[in-house]
């Protein structure tokens, strides 16, 4: 199973074409709201109904974390921010874009490895910045922000189904 996570503010653009592109790939993905509330309101006032709360998950079955940027308190949340230290000591993969990869940068995921991320949070990458669109680095994938969900969303594909999938559902949605 894979998780994608939702706090207020996140950016729908983001987190939906994420979670539609899997979908279509027929990758096995729940959205989790973080905060205790099953609705979550997204940055454009787009307020979608997660398939569960974090409490109620175990993620022993996690193969996929994934953060989609704009919530601004991720790394508020002790729970998810343990999740995703131990996933990524396990050598599981975990996937954010836009401002998401500089929550991984300030809980120390992405030492030794390469990120990008939206423009201004740079610094919270440290050294792992390098800047690009797509970056994939030993066990995690980043991406700069909102206008390349879609690049994010088949580079996910391709990692968890392979790239005959990822090209199948590319060629679908006419992207």
């Amino acid at each position: 199973m894979n998780y994608l996570f939702l706090d207020n503010g996140f950016e729908e653009i983001e987190a939906l074409t994420t979670v539609d592109l899997l979908r279509r790939a027929g990758i096995s993905l729940t959205t989790v709201a973080i905060r205790g509330n099953i609705q979550v309101n997204g940055a454009h006032g787009i307020t979608v109904h997660a398939d569960k709360l974090f409490e109620d998950c175990d993620f022993a079955d996690a193969e996929m974390l994934i953060l989609p940027g704009g919530a601004a308190h991720l790394e508020n949340h002790q729970a998810l921010c343990d999740l995703l230290k131990k996933h990524n000591a396990e050598n599981k993969l975990i996937a954010a874009i836009c401002y998401a990869p500089s929550v991984l940068g300030r809980l120390g995921i992405l030492a030794g490895k390469q990120a990008t991320c939206y423009p201004g949070f740079e610094q919270y990458l440290g050294e792992s910045y390098v800047g690009g669109l797509v970056v994939e680095s030993k066990n995690v994938i980043t991406a700069k922000g909102p206008g390349l969900s879609s690049d994010f969303a088949f580079c996910l594909i391709e990692k968890l189904a392979g790239s005959e999938i990822a090209d199948a559902v590319y060629d679908a949605a006419q992207y």
